[in-house]
């Protein structure tokens, strides 16, 4: 029964064309349930119906013609409900709908499974049968399993269809929804980069050149069959001949006959090379995999290796020629910290990522860059965007594929608004961050995108709260050596004379990896990273401190931050590496003159959630508190915050959240520690009225972000934010907490930055 799941989904998927995939999966359940009528109706959430788009057993003529509301009918009752509905004799039930066009009067036993994806019920697969019966359990769990697994595909086909008709209709356009990532709007080309490649990720499509792709397929057979002699060759005395027989292996799955021929046969009758291959792979997968014989089925591996090298090779064959645009949206799979500092300096408009969250750190890192970034958009095929002018709403997470001309002007007209409002705050940039009261905050920046500061010497801010040192480390083949990082944080700190500078301590592991320090792990962000890794390595704790210690000789405005703290012992360790480096660089080294090495202050980021509860221990060890709110949030709600499946509960304003701010403000206050907080929420005008009536000393924010906060600062009373501080920690739900802060930004005379702190 597994397999027959299996190979229904399969076909499916492999279907470019949708009416056909779903004609095709309706005759397959008849005949695999053997029951009368198997039949599918989709949602159309605009007009609040389902519509009959295929069936095997009901009149051909009632196809993409009958519709049954929302709250209508059996059909509507399985969605209403989200749930089986398994009836022995549906025509005397009280909701039955008699819809003559549709000629099922013979038909009485009916089950309906709803298909569901991300919450949101696509549509309905209905099995019927003219013998009056209850299906039973097994048919009810079959129909149930399939109509999950399929989920995933109907999603991804429709939003590639979506497309399509885009491309074919440009006079409406209509958004695929994703996660608001980074705030703002572009209008612009997308340019595809490709990571490594999987067939998983193949969306089919046909082509009008099939010469040509035979030729790209042709190229990369030879390319593969190279790729694996050099392997070979490259191991050859290193291990044994007996084990090189794999590569032989592999070289003999590609010149087999039948696989290349129906690869060809395919681009032939009119499918892309990488469309035929995935295809015919997919199909020997399958066989292989319904294998008894165990060492044949691991043979499935094999050839779905050889598949992917091939659609490597293909890949490279097909964006060889590709040049950058001077203005581009960045589009992936999933979009990386790296790429993003890769691209920041060579057009980079926007960001489209296929996977992650609104806060991942490639989010996090947009947003410092102030380009607008939509994640976790639907599964589409990155081929059919690349080049494709589009719209990036980083403010609902939308993005417009081909949009018709009315809809570009009304964007263009929302951009025109961003631009007033960025000037209008603009005023305020170099004035003190002080409520109309009088109470006052400083404001920082969050830093280390890049080396250049000069666009950071105008924006207002008190220094650097947060100097994220691993960026310069991910750009690289190797660890940057100790003078090149003197050099680079010299440049940081002289940057913001007088002005503190908070370095943060390489923060490497869960979705931040370096190329040459790769980190594997089922659990990153509950693994090894952060300061667990430079303990575990003092080599490179130690060499960045010199660096630091160094950079910061006749300057003196360095601080150093701990991340990713979890007990004091962790404190005292690196306290000790610290002094350890200060004491050898003094012994070292004969300053001149004033020139003096000093010892800075040492703080520690509060992310994890358990020294919240240490926080009295912590304050006779350190000089400073900074809470990065992005991974506390992450911790405190059991959120991964890369996975799009569940970016819709990780939400920074979750009384939960709340309370433990307010309650490390209350603790850090107790114990005279100065306190700051160096994530998202501090960039938003809600939090960051929030975290100052709690008592932060210190907001920590991208450069862009500083002049808005200061504006929303100083058009408010401190006692008026008291009193909303107090009436938010009473509050049980985010979305309370949001419609009361909205509210209250309205009521200030703030409602032109409710949108812009989304």
């Amino acid at each position: 029964m597994l397999t027959i799941l299996r190979r229904i989904v399969l076909e499916f998927s492999q279907n470019a064309e949708l009416d056909s995939a779903l004609h095709r999966m309706v005759e397959q359940i008849k005949e695999t349930m053997n029951t009368d009528c198997c039949s599918i109706y989709l949602a159309d959430h605009l007009k609040q119906h389902f519509l009959l788009v295929a069936s095997d057993g009901l009149a051909e003529g009632s196809l993409g013609q009958t519709t049954i509301g929302f709250t209508e009918g059996l059909v509507g009752l399985v969605g209403q409900r989200e749930e089986p509905l398994n009836i022995a004799n549906a025509q005397n039930h009280p909701q039955f709908i008699h819809a003559p066009e549709v000629e099922e009067d013979e038909l009485n036993a009916f089950l309906g499974t709803p298909i569901i994806h991300r919450r949101k019920v696509l549509g309905i697969l209905a099995i019927q049968q003219k013998e009056a019966r209850h299906f039973t359990e097994n048919e009810e769990a079959f129909l149930v399993t399939l109509s999950a697994q399929l989920a995933t595909s109907l999603a991804n086909a429709e939003a590639n269809v979506l497309i399509t008709e885009q491309d074919a209709n440009s006079h409406w356009t209509k958004a695929l929804q994703g996660v608001a990532g980074s705030s703002g709007v572009m209008i612009g080309e997308m340019y595809v980069v490709y990571p490594a490649v999987s067939l998983a990720s193949v969306s089919l499509q046909r082509t009008t050149a099939p010469t040509l792709e035979l030729q790209f397929f042709e190229e990369a057979v030879d390319k593969t069959r190279i790729d694996f002699d050099f392997m070979a060759s490259n191991l050859r005395g290193i291990i044994a001949e007996s084990t090189l027989d794999i590569f032989d292996m592999y070289k003999q799955l590609l010149n087999n006959a039948n696989i290349t021929k129906e690869v060809t046969q395919k681009i032939i009758s009119g499918w892309t090379a990488e469309s035929a291959l995935k295809q015919i792979i997919d199909s020997y997968v399958l066989q292989f995999e319904a294998l008894d014989d165990r060492y044949l089925r691991e043979r499935a591996s094999d050839i779905r290796d050889l598949g992917n090298r091939l659609l490597l090779n293909l890949k490279k064959l097909n964006i060889k020629e590709q040049e950058l645009p001077q203005e581009f949206i960045l589009v992936a799979e999933e979009v990386t910290a790296a790429m993003l500092a890769q691209y920041q300096h060579q057009g980079l408009k926007g960001v489209v990522s296929l996977q992650g969250s609104n806060n991942s750190h490639a989010a996090i890192l947009a947003r410092a860059l102030g380009v607008p970034a939509v994640m976790g958009i639907e599964k589409i095929s990155l081929s059919r965007l690349h080049q494709k002018n589009c719209i990036v709403d980083g403010f609902s997470g939308e993005l417009f594929v081909q949009p018709n001309e009315a809809l570009q002007r009304e964007y263009q007209h929302l951009i025109a608004q961003e631009i007033l409002l960025a000037d209008k705050v603009k005023k305020v940039a170099q004035l003190p961050a002080i409520t109309k009261d009088g109470q006052t905050i400083e404001l920082q920046l969050n830093a280390g995108l890049s080396s250049g500061f000069e666009y950071s010497k105008n924006s207002g801010a008190v220094g650097i709260g947060l100097y994220r040192t691993e960026i310069p480390f991910m750009n690289r083949s190797c660890f940057p050596s100790e003078s090149e990082q003197t050099e680079l944080y010299r440049q940081v700190l002289r940057a913001f004379p007088d002005q503190p500078v908070t370095m943060r301590t390489l923060d490497v592991g869960g979705d931040k990896s370096l190329p040459y320090f790769p980190i594997n792990e089922d659990n990153p962000f509950l693994g090894w990273r952060g300061i667990r890794i430079t303990l575990d390595h003092p080599e490179i704790f130690l060499l960045q401190v010199r660096a630091m210690l160094r950079a910061n000789v006749g300057l003196n405005n360095l601080e150093i931050m701990l991340p990713m703290i979890s007990s004091t012992l962790e404190v005292d360790e690196a306290t000790r590496l610290i002094n350890q480096a200060y004491y050898e660089l003094s012994n070292e080294f004969d300053f001149i003159g004033e020139e003096k090495l000093t010892r800075p202050k040492i703080g520690i980021m509060i992310e994890v959630p358990g020294i919240i509860y240490q926080l009295p221990e912590l304050a006779n060890k350190v000089d400073f508190f900074s809470v990065g709110s992005n991974d506390l949030t992450q911790y405190l709600l059991a959120v991964d915050r890369n996975n799009a499946r569940v970016s819709a509960l990780y939400n920074s304003y979750h009384p939960a959240v709340l309370r433990a701010l307010n309650h490390i403000a209350e603790q850090s206050a107790r114990s005279l520690v100065p306190l700051s907080l160096c994530g998202e929420l501090a960039s938003e005008p809600a939090g960051a009225l929030l975290l100052l009536a709690m008592g932060y000393d210190k907001l920590s924010m991208n450069a862009h972000n500083v002049a808005k906060i200061k504006w929303v600062i100083r058009h408010v009373d401190f006692h008026q934010v008291k009193m909303m501080l107090a009436h938010v920690l009473t509050l049980s739900t985010s979305k309370q907490v949001h419609s009361y802060l909205n509210e209250q930004l309205e009521q200030f005379g703030l409602s032109s930055f409710v949108r812009a702190g989304r």
